[in-house]
């Protein structure tokens, strides 16, 4: 996975935030998550959902039963950097991190749904596990 994910990351960075893999097209960010425990910067790049000035992220990891390890780094440490298409290039900005409200959970879950059908399999796989839904709001 680290190799795919490198690969992505590259392509996001050489074609100006547009990835043609998997037809991820411009919906991706690539998150500076810092390791709860090693204080290390880890590299993940997400589908992304533009909103209000702000970006929607989903702890999916393709459908496993566990939440992805940049979950518990992000409630650990929700400030970050996040790199972010736009105009043709890739900027670096930082971001606050905020997990979306149970209250406010379904509306944002529906707006992954509508994306990319591939969320809905997901559950299928996920052993019941409710997939966590973060805000990346500019700092």
């Amino acid at each position: 996975m680290a190799d795919f994910n490198q690969m992505i990351i590259d392509e996001f960075r050489s074609n100006g935030g547009h990835v043609s893999t998997a037809g991820f097209g411009d919906a991706l960010v690539v998150l500076h998550s810092v390791g709860a425990k090693s204080g290390e910067i880890r590299l993940n790049p997400l589908m992304a959902i533009p909103e209000d000035g702000s970006w929607l992220i989903v702890g999916s990891a393709a459908g496993s039963p566990k939440h992805p390890a940049w979950v518990h780094n992000l409630r650990a440490h929700p400030a970050l950097d996040v790199e972010v298409p736009g105009d043709g290039a890739v900027r670096t900005i930082a971001v606050t991190v905020s997990e979306v409200p149970d209250d406010e959970w379904d509306a944002n879950w529906q707006k992954f749904l509508d994306a990319s059908e591939g969320f809905a399999k997901y559950v299928e796989t996920a052993e019941g596990r409710r997939f966590p839904i973060f805000r990346l709001t500019p700092a």
